[in-house]
This record gives C-alpha cells, sequence and structure tokens, in this order.
C-alpha cells in the first residue's frame, strides 16, 4: 500500500497532460442532513472537498437515480462554490451515476485528447444493490458487488467486460491499493477498516474528433464509484450515544411540574391579542381571548406555539421504553462548526442531529413531503448551567425537489419562577414566497399551580 505521495505520482501518470492533476470527478452520496439527503459531485483528489477552481468546468454534468434495477431518473443538479448536488431521497437503496464530457486537452508537442468521466456512488441494502443494472448510457463503468465482507469490482466498456482494468482504490487519507482485473476485467477487495472509500479505472482509446472548435487525437475515460463501508449498518457508536446523551442531559427540563398560568399579550401581524394562557400538569395548554367573541385563530396559533414550548421542557427521559438510542456517526468529520454529524436509527423521521459543546446544535429530519432543519444560534444558561435556547431558525424544503420554502426565526426568552424557567418571550418570524411575517407573545404574573 502506498501513502499520498505516491498516489499523487500515479495520478499524475495517468492524467498526463491533464490540467488538473491527480483530480477526478467523484460522486458520494451522503447522509441524511441540513436540507435532506444529497448526492454530491467533486472533483479533487477523493470523493469530498472539491477544488473551486474547476466547478465551473463541471457544472454541465449530468446524473441519473437508480432506485430499482434498471429503472433510472435523472437527477436536477445544482452548482454549489466547490461541488454540485442532487437531492435524493432520505432512505432506500440508491445508485447515482453520472456523464461529464470535460473537454479537449490539448499542450505543446502532446498529443491533444478529449477528457471524459463518470462517476458513480452506491448506498443502502448490499443484496438491493447487487441487484442494480449497469447504465447503457454511459462508456465506462465499475459495477460493484458486495459478498460478505468483499467487495467485488467489474470494468465495462461500453457494456461489456475491460479486460485486465486497473482499478486504484483510495481511502479517507488518500492511501491507495491497485487491484489488476482478470481477463474479465474483475477484481476483489475487502476493504480494510470501516470509512469512505472510492475506487477509479481508466481507458485510454485512439479516436479523432472536434469538440467546441479543438481537434483530439485520443479519447480518456474515467470511472469511479465511491461508497461508505460497511455499506450498510444497524449498530451504534458509544461515542455517538454519549455525545447525544451529554446534549439531552444539557438541557433545561421542567422537573416535577405541577402547571402553571399567565397573562398573555401578543402581536400576530399588527393584530392585538389579550387573555390569560394555563398548562396543566399534563402539558395541556388553555389560551382564554379576553373577549370570548374574538378567539379564534389567534389564540390557536398562541397555543400552538406554547405546546411546542411545553414538550421540549417536559421532563422525560431519553427513550419511552428505556433502550439506548441508536446513534453512530455520518462521517469522520469532527471539524464543522456545528459539530460532529449524528445518525439516529428508528422513529418516525430520518433524522440527524449535529452536537457540540454538550449541545444539540442541529436537528434534521425528513417529514414525507418536506425536509426540516432547526439550528440553533444561540443558548442560555440557567443558575443551574443547563441550556434554554435562546434564538434558532427552522427551514423547510420540498423533499421532492429541494426548493426551499420557508424559514423560520425564533426568539425565546425566560424567567426563573420557583425552580422552574418559563417562558416570557416568544417570536417568530417567518420568511415565504408570500412575504415576511412576525408574530410574538409575552407572558407575565406567572403563577405556579398546586400538585
Amino acid at each position: 500500500m502506498n501513502r499520498g505521495h505516491a498516489f499523487l505520482a500515479t495520478a499524475m501518470l495517468l492524467l498526463a497532460a491533464a490540467p488538473a492533476q491527480a483530480h477526478f470527478l467523484f460522486v458520494h452520496i451522503g447522509p441524511p442532513a441540513e436540507g435532506g439527503r444529497y448526492a454530491e459531485v467533486y472533483f479533487s483528489e477523493l470523493a469530498d472537498a472539491g477544488d473551486p477552481r474547476f466547478t465551473e468546468k463541471i457544472a454541465h454534468t449530468t446524473l441519473w437515480l437508480q432506485t430499482a434495477p434498471g429503472k433510472f431518473e435523472p437527477l436536477k443538479v445544482h452548482k454549489a462554490s466547490d461541488r454540485l448536488r442532487a437531492l435524493v431521497p432520505a432512505t432506500g437503496n440508491l445508485v447515482v451515476i453520472g456523464h461529464c464530457q470535460y473537454g479537449v486537452l490539448a499542450r505543446p508537442n502532446k498529443t491533444p485528447f478529449l477528457l471524459r468521466h463518470f462517476p458513480k456512488a452506491i448506498a443502502g441494502n448490499p443484496d438491493e444493490l447487487n441487484r442494480m443494472k449497469p447504465f447503457e448510457k454511459v462508456p465506462l463503468e465499475i459495477v460493484a458487488t458486495v459478498e460478505g465482507e468483499t467487495i467485488r469490482f467489474a470494468a465495462l466498456k461500453d457494456g461489456k467486460p475491460l479486460p485486465k482494468a486497473e482499478f486504484i482504490t483510495i481511502d479517507e487519507k488518500l492511501n491507495n491499493v491497485k487491484l489488476p482485473g482478470d481477463d474479465e476485467g474483475k477484481a476483489a477487495w475487502k476493504p480494510p477498516t470501516t470509512g469512505k472509500y472510492s475506487v477509479y479505472i481508466a481507458h485510454t482509446s485512439k479516436a479523432n474528433g472536434e469538440v467546441d472548435g479543438k481537434k483530439y487525437e485520443e479519447i480518456r475515460d474515467f470511472a469511479t464509484v465511491a461508497f461508505d463501508w460497511p455499506l450498510q449498518r444497524s449498530d451504534a457508536d458509544a461515542e455517538a450515544v454519549k455525545l447525544f446523551q451529554e446534549a439531552i442531559a444539557a438541557r433545561a427540563m421542567w422537573k416535577d411540574f405541577a402547571g402553571f398560568r399567565a397573562d398573555v399579550t401578543a402581536s400576530l401581524d399588527g393584530r392585538r391579542f389579550a387573555g390569560v394562557v394555563s398548562v396543566d400538569a399534563k402539558g395541556t395548554v388553555v389560551v382564554l381571548h379576553e373577549d370570548p367573541t374574538q378567539a379564534g385563530a389567534d389564540s390557536g396559533w398562541v397555543q400552538e406555539q406554547l405546546e411546542s414550548i411545553v414538550l421540549h421542557r417536559g421532563a422525560r427521559a431519553g427513550s419511552s421504553n428505556g433502550t439506548q438510542p441508536v446513534l453512530r456517526f455520518a462521517d469522520a468529520k469532527t471539524n464543522h462548526p456545528l459539530g460532529r454529524l449524528l445518525i439516529f436509527d428508528g422513529g418516525r423521521f430520518a433524522s440527524s442531529y449535529r452536537v457540540k459543546d454538550k449541545q444539540l446544535l442541529v436537528v434534521n429530519r425528513n417529514m414525507g413531503k418536506q425536509n426540516m432543519t432547526l439550528t440553533i444560534l444561540d443558548n442560555d444558561k440557567n443558575p443551574e448551567g443547563l441550556f434554554l435556547p435562546r434564538s434558532y431558525t427552522v427551514q423547510y424544503w420540498d423533499a421532492a425537489t429541494g426548493d426551499l420554502k420557508r424559514t423560520e426565526s425564533i426568539q425565546q426568552r425566560w424567567q426563573r419562577v420557583g425552580t422552574l424557567d418559563l417562558p416570557v418571550q416568544h417570536t417568530v418570524a417567518v420568511g415565504s414566497e408570500s412575504g415576511l411575517s412576525v408574530r410574538s407573545f409575552t407572558l407575565s404574573k406567572h403563577e405556579l399551580l398546586k400538585k
């Protein structure tokens, strides 16, 4: 096994006169995260962190999604600063494959050639992925199948086996292994550990042609496949579970809660509202308008917001049945500004979280027709040093298209009453295609109820 410098030397020889030595086109299917689940295309040394200098050159890349054997659907591709992104289903068995005609490269005294890339990624259940089909619209492809701890690769050129193809693996530290293909273009490999891997092959053919007014005498094709190993996990990472439980324990909760009542005044898009609210020991919220004839949507909004606050402050264990949550790290990245990304197994949603400094800073959920991301911007601490949300945002995306539908910005303020931290002020600003809506309520004269 060679280290990074050996990989670079190998890639330079393969790319010859290419302008971006040691760079290939990779696509990787990420975990459910902010905005949903995405396949990301990188022009880089591995399937991560693309090179922004070349984003424009690969912006025309086309991607297709295969979720059932032989059924390919085109994906809508968006250009970001250093990568391309395409929304994919939050769950299920996924194969994403792409086509990018990079262009004709010609250097003095060198053979001009047409450079093409065909990136691919797989994610899901190995048995189901093994049933997926090659894609006839790409001339060079790596087909990967899994048998226990072994992953088998087959190189296809125009749908037929490519004899003696050489597969080169790349891990997250740029270690690489050369796998010589047999007469049928096949090779087998056992990934040494868990992590993100990429594999590529190269093929050069003599051909004369012209693209965008530039003539070429060769076509140089590169195919890649990227995947997380193992492809499917059901176990938990003990450290991930610990981080999550520490964050849950660090939240300020209402213990020995008997309920409270308070006066309420509100401003709802310019409309005034006043009345009385009460919350009983079970968390039931009742809102009474000062003018019973005016009760309706306004009191309903105040009740809905208070019910959410009560739900998140109500004292409860991390699991309703006493079992440990199944969480694991989504990747090896430890330097994200909002903390490690944790994948949660179970429940009604495809969920993930970010935890940092014992704070649950991000919650991501797929809720059928929409994806939601809640991001804490600022927390307060109560006298016991436990966290209370001060300001946060909630964003909603269309789960089918990835379009951002609305953004909510929320501010909350708290007051210590007895041993409880009760809400004093709650403001929600909602931005959407219909404009900006601002609603707020203030509670005063809190009175704790007796058990």
